[in-house]
């Protein structure tokens, strides 16, 4: 473990940890640049920045439980601060972008306070700026790009001891590293939705931040890290039991052939928990084939009138034992070896949540990195059954949409995190009979004035973003809806839209409390 240690943008000393060596350096060169000879010279190390003030801090015990596989890299801000302000809402209204500052959450907004990378993994990302000056930004500029190509990137509070108080440093703020960051780090329209944002919401036209940032192309970043060995040192036993949950309705033919999926893995779950709803008042289960099969696991079958996925799947969740639980759906397929490969993943990169590759019949995968995702399907993934005392599926997103993605978030806010496997495939059917296609009527149907957005996704937008983001996906929503509509005159337009914005507000409140 090489340890350079730093104050602000100016190298201090640098050390090898294990033996106290002190390691020669030019100081006059820019910490970025320190850090890629230092990569080269060290290639089979872990590379730890920190600020000369936390150096006494260090957690190195904790250190190797947070560096765990090789693709990780992580960070600590003291303050709460990073250099890439708040607004960077304005422009993202991922997870990233609104860090739970507590626990180990994924973000690529990085710190120079403290961090880590491994060499190796440095070696394999080619930037084009390594003399920037400012080391924060360098290393926010890193994890933004690495970060879709599959390394994974943390605040981990952890990275600091909690003994004593820690001294809090100014973070140096400026609104035109933030243009000039999303000029190079986002399509250019960007920094465009970024000037009205500013002047929209808080009456500031920022024209000269604005005209700098033009002259900074986008960054492209060369990373390859299909050579790098991704192994968990995490030597905790996995126990490799999992249930299946399904909620269903009106799809007898369709869970048919999900639990002979089931039955054919190579790994089979212990037991497959569905809950059937039909709101048929007297009405029975239509189920046969569970009783008149016999199915190579335990089948746990709960036939209730109530409808609704979000109830549907909480009372499944209710009753899981094993250690892990997949999340399924009623009309999806998948191969023989779905579970088996999920588990040799798990074994990988050892986090508390994944995803699958979810496709229809006749699309075609894309992306083909296991990374961090921002997404959560509620249908398609594999959780740690000890996060279900944590998370739940938020009934006031009920006959909406939003409650897997609510999920998701929960999921984050506990410490864990997402990632997505693109190698594990699941082919949603969309099957056109039962699931969510059940007319149900919304509060707000015969209102005059039609809330937009929908009630459920203001509710999940109030629950998870910060005020920025908040204004961000305000202004998103309004521009992408006025070409939609026939109202030209754009002020007329503009309170319209704002009595529409008001009403999804409103009636996103009473969802909470139906």
């Amino acid at each position: 473990m090489i340890i350079l240690v730093h104050n602000n943008n100016k190298p201090v000393t640098i050390f090898d940890a294990s033996s106290e060596f002190a390691i020669d350096f030019d100081a006059e060169k820019e910490l970025g640049s320190i850090l890629y000879e230092l990569a080269k010279v060290y290639p089979k190390e872990l590379l730890i920045w920190v600020h000369q003030d936390y150096k006494e801090q260090i957690d190195f015990d904790a250190i190797n439980n947070i560096f765990h596989h090789k693709l990780i890299m992580a960070s600590f801000t003291v303050s709460g601060k990073y250099v890439i302000p708040e607004q960077i809402g304005y422009v993202e209204q991922k997870p990233y972008t609104n860090v739970s500052k507590h626990v180990y959450f994924p973000t690529w907004l990085m710190s120079s306070d403290i961090g880590g990378i491994y060499a190796e993994t440095f070696n394999n990302i080619k930037l084009q700026h390594l003399d920037e000056k400012d080391f924060n930004l360098l290393l926010c500029s890193l994890a933004k790009q690495a970060m879709p190509k599959g390394l994974f990137c943390y605040s981990n509070p952890n990275l600091l001891k909690k003994s004593g108080k820690l001294k809090v440093k100014e973070v140096q703020v400026s609104t035109f590293q933030l243009f000039k960051f999303v000029k190079q780090h986002y399509k250019a329209i960007w920094i465009v939705n970024l000037l009205l944002c500013f002047l929209f919401f808080e009456k500031k036209l920022h024209l000269m931040s604005f005209l700098r940032s033009l002259f900074f192309k986008k960054l492209h970043a060369e990373v390859d890290f299909s050579k790098i060995n991704v192994l968990s040192t995490k030597n905790k036993k996995i126990e490799k039991e999992v249930d299946v949950i399904i909620p269903t309705l009106g799809r007898k033919e369709c869970l048919y052939d999900v639990l002979k999926d089931l039955s054919n893995q190579t790994w089979l779950p212990e037991n497959v928990i569905i809950v059937e709803q039909n709101s048929i008042e007297n009405s029975v289960s239509e189920l046969d084939y569970l009783n008149n099969e016999t199915w190579p696991f335990i089948i746990k079958h709960y036939f209730i009138n109530q409808t609704g996925a979000c109830n549907a799947r909480n009372l499944a969740l209710s009753h899981v034992t094993s250690e892990w639980v997949f999340l399924a759906d009623d009309d999806i397929r998948f191969d023989s070896k779905l579970i088996e490969k999920t588990f040799q993943n798990i074994k990988k990169y050892r986090t508390g949540a994944f995803v699958f590759l979810c496709l229809q019949p006749g699309e075609t995968q894309t992306y083909f990195i296991t990374a961090q995702t921002d997404i959560f399907g509620s249908g398609t993934s594999f959780v740690k059954s000890s996060l279900l005392e944590k998370v739940n599926f938020d009934t006031a997103f009920e006959y909406g949409y939003g409650e897997d993605s609510d999920f998701g978030m929960q999921i984050r806010k506990t410490g864990n995190d997402v990632v997505f496997f693109p190698d594990i495939k699941i082919t949603h059917l969309k099957a056109p009979m039962g699931g969510f296609r059940t007319k149900t009527k919304q509060l707000w149907e015969d209102d005059k004035v039609q809330p937009k957005p929908s009630p459920t996704i203001m509710l999940f937008v109030k629950k998870h973003y910060n005020e920025y983001q908040i204004k961000g996906y305000k202004y998103n929503v309004f521009v992408k809806f006025y070409r939609k509509q026939p109202i030209i005159n754009p002020f007329k337009y503009l309170e319209t839209m704002q009595d529409q914005w008001q009403k999804s507000m409103y009636w996103s409140e009473q969802l909470k409390v139906k």
